[in-house]
């Protein structure tokens, strides 16, 4: 009995499936063989990566992170721009810190170019350091010139930067539709007439006068006294040339006779004294003859001399 007059009972053999079904359900989950293999499972894969990986990973981790951190900061407060300004990039600024920044660059080749387009054009400045430096994209840049017919970049260290240019020989100035550009003597662009740099090159005038002013250009050069008297060659119709000489006067070229015609006009200035007179063209396109274009006045004045000619021709029959 339990002291009140109740018959003590087992609790087991009271219960009722029911209830043991219920009490069952809501006991703790065991911590047996199954708890350890679901723990063994994701502790062991996690502990092989961690054999894996480098002494001190963490360490170098946690910094990077701290790195990254300072560096979002610079970046977004505007410091990372005035760091730019003052130190250049900032792996060059490490470059120069140990010692590797440009301290010469020695450039050969030059001849229309000058040193300070080339340092502008390859990026070299006095925030380069050389190991940083890109040899083959300055090369490329420099390349990209259209006077630079190649180059070559080579870093000497501890600090020297050797440039090998090869320039393309500017041959003649090819006026087309107002502009000047430089071409080479296969008549291939160069460049765009930027100045005092090519004037002492012949002009060649007219569409399609760049590709064949190799050949005008050559007949001038077996006369070199007519050189002085020749600003401009001008190709008419793509056929034949023109002259146009420094005192203004034009001169007609015959159409694959140059040669023979620049003889004859050379021998006009020199022994008839031809620049001297009044004449405002030349025609040298007929072999036997050439035909002369005179002033206004000049022709007035020629009229009324062949005039009086005819009146004294007539008062005085032979």
């Amino acid at each position: 009995m339990d002291g009140r007059g109740r018959l003590l009972r087992s609790v087991n053999g009271s219960m009722t499936p029911a209830f043991a079904q219920a009490h069952l359900s809501s006991a703790p989950p065991t911590r047996g063989f199954r708890g350890r293999a679901f723990r063994r499972r994701f502790r062991f894969p996690v502990a092989r990566i961690a054999s894996r990986l480098p002494d001190g990973f963490g360490t170098v981790m946690t910094a990077a992170l701290f790195a990254a951190t300072i560096g979002f900061g610079i970046v977004r407060g505007g410091h990372y721009e005035a760091f730019i300004a003052k130190n250049g990039d900032p792996l060059h600024y490490v470059g120069r810190l140990f010692g590797f920044g440009v301290e010469r660059v020695t450039i050969t080749g030059l001849g229309d170019l000058s040193a300070s387009e080339i340092l502008a054009t390859g990026g070299i400045d006095p925030y380069t350091s050389l190991p940083f430096l890109d040899a083959e994209a300055v090369r490329a840049r420099l390349s990209s010139i259209p006077l630079v017919k190649d180059a070559s970049v080579r870093k000497v260290y501890p600090g020297t930067v050797e440039i090998a240019l090869v320039e393309r020989e500017g041959h003649a100035l090819w006026q087309n539709h107002g502009e000047f550009f430089v071409v080479a003597a296969d008549g291939a662009v160069i460049d765009r007439y930027r100045g005092n740099r090519f004037n002492e090159l012949p002009i060649v005038v007219g569409e399609g006068a760049a590709k064949r002013a190799v050949e005008i250009l050559a007949r001038i050069d077996e006369v070199p006294e007519l050189k002085p008297h020749i600003r401009a060659a001008v190709l008419v119709s793509g056929r034949r040339w023109s002259l146009k000489l420094a005192n203004g006067v034009d001169v007609k070229l015959p159409e694959g006779d140059e040669g023979q015609a620049l003889r004859r006009l050379a021998w006009m200035i020199r022994d008839q004294k031809i620049l001297d007179k009044d004449v405002l063209a030349i025609d040298l396109r007929l072999p036997d003859r050439a035909v002369l274009r005179l002033t206004e006045e000049a022709a007035a004045a020629r009229a009324d001399m062949l005039k009086v000619r005819a009146k004294t021709n007539k008062g005085n029959p032979t």
